[in-house]
């Protein structure tokens, strides 16, 4: 069943807050493969709250994950994150259009700190497959 139009422009409830350590940032950069010195956490480190917010913008509308597939991620920063941050994101369905019986969703998620100041927006395509 195609995902509905009415979702354009609709934003979604923020995530839970997010409280960026140094543990933390540790972990992700080891499971990308890296290594961790201390400092502001890498520049891909907003997904880990975005794929929150995608998950719950899911969940809420009752689209089966395993049809999702990631098209395109991109990251625009207004600050570094670093440890002690307090984070949470916001999802809008920023467009939807319909391509050979599939769904193509973009997204915006604005990251923001405990003050509400934006530090981070991502925007992802998400392609929704279809049952057939």
């Amino acid at each position: 069943m195609p995902v509905d139009q009415s979702l354009v422009g609709r934003a979604f409830p923020p995530t839970r807050p997010y409280a960026v350590s140094e543990e933390k940032v540790r972990e992700f950069v080891t499971a990308t493969g890296g290594t961790y010195a201390g400092g502001p956490a890498p520049a891909t480190f907003p997904i880990v709250l975005a794929f929150e917010a995608m998950n719950a913008f899911l969940a809420a509308e009752q689209i089966d994950l395993f049809r999702i597939v990631h098209g395109e991620q991109k990251f625009s920063y207004e600050r570094p994150i670093v440890p002690g941050d307090v984070l949470t994101a916001m999802l809008s369905v920023a467009s939807l259009r319909q391509i050979g019986g599939n769904d193509i969703i973009g997204t915006t998620s604005e990251i923001t700190d405990a003050d509400g100041a934006l530090v981070c927006a991502t925007s992802a395509t998400l392609v929704h497959r279809g049952e057939a």
